[in-house]
């Protein structure tokens, strides 16, 4: 029995021992580990923040009617270019009989009240000519007859109005004309639809909107974070999503003074004068980004922000490593400026020529 123990444990010790020579021969053998390295170079830094939003006209102008009626012919459509003055639309009125009667009454007793007046005129003209009555008493008759006319005039007019919303005197308020000059984006009622006045009590309804659109601005919404580093004047870049490869320039000239909270950030609107170059053509509603750029540096010596290591004590020990030998490396403060958030400047500490560890290591299979 003891021998069958002893064989057991001469059999395990010899197992190990194998495996621990084993384990040893492979760390003898495993590649050293091998650090690449980087050189600093020259690049131009631009240091910018994103603001979403979308280009809209400056001045656009919803055209509303003057009377409500049923809209009985449309001269313009979407993307035609009018001028100020020009008509838009014609509405048919339609009359309300409480007041047609109440006009056709009115028009009945001026009737009859210039009737009258224009008789006892006559009689009185024959009068005068007999000189039987003063100038000054037949003034009296024939200036009663003129006002009596003017009344005749005047409640045949507002039957007109009342009918058709037109009057011999003040023309057509059933005709709508343009007020300004521009484009007509959108024409949002159709021939037969049903449209209310404008008035103290209702807005009205739209019968079309007009833009000048020679004159866009962006609108857009940036975060409270980067708002106090924006200034009236900067200089703006805009990329349009409905068109590829190209870059607009703006000018920021309108900063909110109050923010707004959506989504449980607040953020403040901006605009932007855009600059358009002859030929340039955007249209109203695209959505944009604008890059605002904050601060930039031109051709400045550079490193990859991720070489950058920091001190545990200070919080202003930013150094790297330098190599002085093959795979030796020296610890060197440096003094960092403008980043961009990949690269970032090196003002002090680094010279072009220098080697820059890079902290993820490589063996040099895997550099090959």
């Amino acid at each position: 029995m003891k021998k069958v123990f002893l064989g057991l444990f001469i059999i395990i010790f010899l197992a190990g021992s194998v495996w621990i020579g084993q384990y040893f021969y492979k760390k003898s053998t495993t590649d050293p580990v091998v650090y690449k390295t980087e050189k600093p170079f020259y690049t131009n830094i631009v240091k910018k923040t994103v603001a979403t939003g979308s280009i809209v006209p400056r001045k656009e102008i919803q055209i509303k009617p003057q009377v409500s009626g049923i809209v009985e012919e449309l001269y313009v459509e979407a993307g035609q270019t009018v001028k100020a003055g020009q008509m838009i639309a014609k509405i048919r009125i339609v009359p309300n009989m409480v007041s047609v009667n109440n006009a056709e009454t009115s028009v009945q007793t001026a009737k009859i009240a210039f009737s009258q007046a224009k008789q006892e005129l006559d009689r009185q003209k024959q009068l005068f000519e007999q000189k039987v009555i003063a100038e000054q008493e037949y003034n009296k008759f024939l200036l009663e007859y003129n006002l009596k006319k003017e009344d005749l005039t005047s409640a045949e007019n507002n039957l007109q109005l009342v009918k058709s919303g037109t009057s011999k005197r003040t023309g057509g308020s059933n005709v709508i004309y343009s007020t300004v000059e521009g484009m007509v984006l959108d024409v949002p009622v159709k021939v037969g639809a049903s449209v209310i006045e404008r008035n103290n009590f209702n807005e009205g309804t739209t019968i079309a909107a007009v833009a000048d659109m020679k004159s866009l601005i962006f609108e857009g919404k940036i975060d409270e974070s980067e708002v106090g580093k924006l200034r009236e004047g900067m200089d703006l870049n805009l990329t349009i999503g409905a068109i590829e490869n190209k870059v607009y320039k703006a000018r920021l000239e309108h900063i909110a003074p109050k923010g707004i909270l959506e989504e449980g950030a607040v953020k403040f609107q901006v605009k932007a004068q855009i600059l358009l170059e002859p030929g340039d053509f955007l249209r109203a509603g695209y959505s944009a980004n604008a890059d605002i750029v904050l601060d930039q540096k031109e051709n400045v010596l550079a490193i990859k922000e991720g070489l950058l290591q920091f001190g545990k004590k200070s919080k202003d020990s930013v150094f790297v490593e330098v190599e002085t030998g093959p795979q030796q490396f020296q610890k060197k403060l440096v003094k960092t400026g403008l980043s961009d958030g990949i690269n970032i400047q090196i003002v002090e500490g680094l010279k072009a020529e220098d080697k820059v560890k890079v902290t993820e290591a490589a063996t040099p299979d895997k550099q090959s």
